[in-house]
Formats: C-alpha cells, sequence, structure tokens
C-alpha cells in the first residue's frame, strides 16, 4: 500500500516520533532505585521489553511480582506524581527520531495522522502542544486506553478502512494492538531496541526510511 492509498497513518509517540524511550528507561531506574541494584535491573528490563504500556500497570506488575507487594491506590498517585515530573521537560526537548519532523510536515495535507501513545492522556497532549506539533495530528491519545482500544477508536469514529490504515510503532505492544483490530502494522527498530516482532514483521530504522517502505512496498 502507497501513501495514497492510506485512509490514516497512526504512530506510537516514544521511540517513534521522538527519541524519548531513555528519558522513561532512567525514570523508572530512579523511582525503583531504593530497592536495590537487582530491582532496577529487572524494572529496566521489563520496561525495554513492554513499550507502550501505561506506566501505571507497569507500577502495579513491579511491586507485586519484584517487591511483593500490592501498590496501593495512594502509592501508585504518588509514584504517577514523580515520574511525570521527571520526564515530562524531558521529552519536551527530546530530540525528533531521524526523519519523523520531515515526515509529518511534508504528509500533513495528504494523509490524515494519529497519535497513539501508552502516556497518560493529560501529559501526552500537554507535551504535544508545548512542541509545537499539535496541528499535524488529528487526534492525540494517551492511556488508560490500551493501544487496541485507541486504535479501533480511531477507525471507527473517522469511519476509515481498517485495511487502508497503517499503525508504526516500536513495541511488541503497538504490533499486538494493529494486529487485534485488523490495521497494517510497520516497526521501528533500532540497535538498542528491536521491539520483539515477529518474523517477518516489516521494520523501519528510523522515520526517514519511512516513505521509501511506503513508496516500495505493497502491503
Amino acid at each position: 500500500m502507497k501513501p495514497d492509498q492510506l485512509d490514516a497513518i497512526i504512530f506510537d509517540f516514544d521511540g517513534v516520533l521522538v527519541e524519548s524511550v531513555d528519558v522513561k528507561t532512567n525514570a523508572f531506574a530512579a523511582l525503583y532505585a531504593e530497592y536495590g541494584s537487582d530491582v532496577v535491573k529487572r524494572v529496566v528490563a521489563y520496561h525495554q521489553e513492554h513499550g507502550g504500556i501505561s506506566r501505571f500497570q507497569k507500577f502495579k506488575y513491579f511491586h507485586r511480582e519484584f517487591l511483593g507487594v500490592e501498590l496501593t491506590p495512594e502509592t501508585e498517585a504518588d509514584f504517577g506524581r514523580r515520574f511525570s515530573e521527571m520526564v515530562e521537560n524531558a521529552v519536551v526537548a527530546a530530540p525528533w527520531v531521524v526523519g519523523a519532523q520531515e515526515f509529518i510536515q511534508a504528509h500533513k495535507e495528504k494523509i490524515p495522522m494519529f497519535v497513539a501513545s501508552g502516556t497518560p492522556d493529560d501529559e501526552l497532549n500537554r507535551i504535544i502542544l508545548r512542541k509545537g506539533i499539535r496541528r499535524y495530528f488529528v487526534s492525540v491519545y494517551g492511556s488508560p486506553a490500551t493501544k487496541a482500544e485507541i486504535i479501533r477508536r480511531i477507525v471507527t469514529e473517522c469511519s476509515l478502512r481498517k485495511e487502508h490504515v497503517l499503525m508504526v510503532g516500536d513495541s511488541i505492544t503497538d504490533y499486538q494492538g494493529a494486529t487485534e483490530v485488523g490495521v497494517e502494522f510497520i516497526g521501528r527498530v533500532t540497535g538498542l531496541v528491536n521491539g520483539g516482532f515477529p518474523k517477518g514483521v516489516a521494520t523501519i530504522p528510523d522515520m526517514k526510511a519511512l516513505s521509501d517502505l511506503l513508496m516500495n512496498r505493497i502491503m
């Protein structure tokens, strides 16, 4: 499927449009540092293997599986506040993924574009407004909705043909959400993070490669 055949493109945010994955990795590590280096290693490994999932789901998992306690509402709120304070300014300042800014600028009038992220919805919208890029996207959605819920909402509310919708993500969560709804998927991979995508999934190293792949690949 080529660009003129697409009804829409849905982008994950961290690691797809901006190089902000390390910002959040470091924030998780800092939050759990008081529990020791072994816990930090397990937290970081899980986070890197499960991108696209709400931080609050991860907090619950880390406490239950790594600390052996259930996360209380008070602690969850405290961790959420501290995490947000650590990351928001850093994500706003994070550099673009190579080619991302050029891609959305070039295709703004040609293809409806959306953002589907695991970042809390209010925080995500603040970040995108502060980066001055809200005008490029029809809608911007974050958690607590899952990737599949967001993708399905976009397809339904905008009356899109799901077989003509593309999701671009950098995690297995993005791939699973796209597959569940039945939209096409392209994965962004780097030398450090491969997304854990199944064999045969189309991948790109950055957004500069996206135009070429769309022009030359029949999905």
